[in-house]
């Protein structure tokens, strides 16, 4: 009966400590391993997206413009017809 309750105190003692030494690792290693994973799920959906730094592709000194050309404004010729009118005085 003695070894029994002792073994038993021994296990809660382990128990606690284990808690309170899991909590303490997390406090420490949790945000370092939760940065990571944001940063492999922001990369995956980067590349799902077909977005492409252009940091990467630029050496130093280089200059980047990135801005998209515009459109060519055609004209259209089929729009109709001109007409010309004069204003009349009563």
């Amino acid at each position: 009966m003695q070894e029994a309750s002792i073994q038993g105190l021994w296990f809660i003692v382990i128990l606690v400590l284990g808690y309170y030494a899991f909590k303490w690792l997390a406090r420490i290693f949790l945000p370092y391993i939760m940065q990571k994973a944001v940063r492999n799920f922001e990369k995956k959906a980067r590349e799902q997206q077909g977005y492409q730094n252009p940091a990467d592709h630029v050496r130093e000194g280089e200059t980047v413009i990135d801005k998209q050309p515009r459109p060519s404004k055609e004209s259209n010729n089929n729009v109709g017809e001109y007409v010309d009118f004069e204003e009349v005085d009563d």
